[in-house]
């Protein structure tokens, strides 16, 4: 197991008067054992004890040949979990449960009545991971230099008479080609009008001459997201209208990341962005959160909000997003990834943020 983060969620435990916690986020198990396993409908869970005494119970569908550090307990298809994690806790006390534990899980094992109570424990570890130490940041890193990689690519590819979905699916060889190993996320690729649909679904209509194209996309690299977005015009200037939205969006990114640095408030963060737009005159075309967090899963723990009022610390990585939506009209948002560090932050992707024209 990754010791030190382990010895991390202990000291958590400690402090929150929890002495046993089961953690069920494959996400999470991967942070603390280095082993990702998507389970689907199967139970997985590490069991963590203050005492050292963890177990790891795993399907006997997901062969671990590894040694990860820690004891594994097999179940098989024909025998129930709960039964093997019944007499693995400790009885009496309460226990920790992550926000990720299915219900027909849970359910069974609260009408064993075995533990004293039931405790949410997702904070715990859902705040460790916020802060990226410097094996993620280092991944973090390249990921973001791949999809810097993946987005001059596709742009040397786009043309009128294609569909979104084709380059969608040029997406994928691309990441491939790049050395991602497939999409963080469903790309999402938005051609007028669509792009003022925030999360348009990527579909059969083609690119014209003139068009703005939205282009949000994100690859998975040692288990770690990326995440960009550019909007870029094809085949001619943009109307006076369109860049002048455009340079806006651009503005409300440059101000956000501009006031970043430990100590800044994520709410901040978000109206400084806000402001922006809203003093241009497009307030109400602004429709969305300016970011999010990024680490193992696309959408870490924490946001980019008016309503967090968290303080930033360095070694968070999240999202600046802001974007202008005007129906049946144009869509803009330009988004990159920062990294917070004591005195500001370091942008992670370098794809140009000029009006581009392809």
């Amino acid at each position: 197991m990754k010791d030190s983060r382990v010895k991390n969620v202990l000291a958590q435990m400690g402090k929150n008067n929890l002495s046993q916690i089961i953690v069920t986020s494959p996400e999470s198990i991967f942070y603390l054992t280095g082993k990702m396993i998507h389970p689907g409908e199967r139970f997985l869970a590490l069991y963590l004890d203050i005492n050292g005494n963890h177990k790891f119970i795993v399907n006997k569908l997901f062969p671990i040949h590894e040694d990860l550090g820690v004891d594994i307990v097999w179940y098989d298809d024909i025998e129930n979990p709960i039964d093997r994690l019944s007499k693995i806790v400790k009885v009496g006390e309460a226990l920790g449960v992550d926000k990720d534990l299915r219900a027909n899980f849970l359910i069974d094992l609260m009408d064993r009545n075995v533990v004293k109570a039931f405790v949410n424990s997702s904070p715990i570890i859902d705040t460790l991971r916020a802060i990226k130490d410097e094996e993620e940041i280092q991944i973090m890193k390249e990921a973001s230099k791949i999809n810097d990689a993946v987005m001059l690519k596709l742009w040397k590819n786009l043309k009128p008479g294609y569909s979104e979905k084709y380059y969608a699916n040029l997406l994928s060889e691309i990441y491939e080609e790049e050395g991602a190993s497939g999409f963080s996320f469903s790309p999402i690729i938005a051609t007028s009008p669509n792009g003022a649909d925030p999360h348009h679904g990527t579909g059969k209509d083609k690119i014209k001459a003139g068009d703005s194209v939205v282009l949000d996309i994100g690859g998975r690299y040692k288990n770690y997201c990326s995440d960009m977005t550019r909007t870029v015009f094809i085949g001619k200037e943009p109307s006076k209208e369109h860049a002048e939205v455009y340079n806006i969006v651009k503005s409300a990114n440059e101000k956000a990341i501009s006031i970043i640095k430990e100590g800044v408030k994520f709410s901040d963060i978000d109206k400084a962005a806000r402001n922006l737009i809203t003093d241009a005159g497009y307030g109400e075309y602004f429709t969305h959160r300016t970011g999010h967090s990024i680490g193992i899963e696309v959408h870490d723990f924490g946001n980019v909000s008016s309503v967090n009022h968290d303080e930033v610390k360095a070694g968070m990585i999240f999202s600046v997003e802001p974007g202008i939506y005007l129906k049946d009209n144009i869509g803009v948002r330009i988004e990159d990834l920062v990294l917070v560090t004591k005195d500001g932050c370091e942008v992670l992707n370098s794809v140009t943020k000029e009006i581009t024209i392809l």
